[in-house]
């Protein structure tokens, strides 16, 4: 009797297991189509460090920190970095309105030509916050993947909004942790 319990829990516990490694495989691998546009959602310098991860990815892809609707002429998968710099936005001659609005219509026009959107939320606790919460709270749910560093989701928000759209999200410690979930998101 014995035998056959500790069989029939070996048996569970590796079904479970591939399982559990089928869905891991399923959330990071390929969900998205080169070229992609990388673009920020509240002018935060983390935009810069997206790009960077892009090309070490060896990722065909363009920056523009104040992409509209008319760059997403030829892309197939549009990045947005998430939280707001008002400096950044300063610096755009920008406010958050007008990067609301912004961001609504490169989702909107995304929307139309079936381009996915990966969200990335690079800065980590620094850049949470009231006016990044409400980017995140308004748009994440657009997302079809969300990377983010964990200190910037030690409320969990980026779990729930995830979870609630059952949207993969990948957690890393670092923001270069982050290069290889963002390159094997990748076709």
């Amino acid at each position: 009797m014995k035998k056959s319990s500790i069989t029939f829990l070996i048996s569970l516990f590796l079904f479970t297991f591939a399982a559990f490694s089928k869905q891991e495989k399923k959330v990071s691998s390929s969900l998205f189509e080169q070229p992609l546009l990388i673009t920020s959602a509240g002018q935060s310098a983390e935009v810069q460090l997206a790009s960077v991860l892009a090309k070490r990815a060896g990722l065909e892809s363009t920056l523009s920190k104040l992409a509209g609707p008319a760059d997403l002429e030829n892309i197939k998968t549009l990045v947005l970095v998430l939280g707001v710099s008002m400096k950044g936005l300063g610096a755009a001659g920008l406010d958050l309105d007008k990067e609301k609005e912004r961001i609504t219509t490169m989702i909107k026009e995304a929307e139309k030509k079936k381009i996915p959107i990966l969200f990335l939320h690079l800065g980590g606790e620094a850049r949470r916050g009231q006016l990044s919460d409400e980017l995140i709270t308004s748009f994440l749910s657009y997302g079809r993947m969300v990377i983010v560093v964990k200190s910037g989701n030690k409320d969990k928000l980026f779990n729930q909004i995830c979870k609630e759209n059952n949207i993969p999200l990948i957690e890393v410690e670092r923001t270069v942790e982050a290069l290889a979930p963002f390159k094997e998101a990748f076709k």
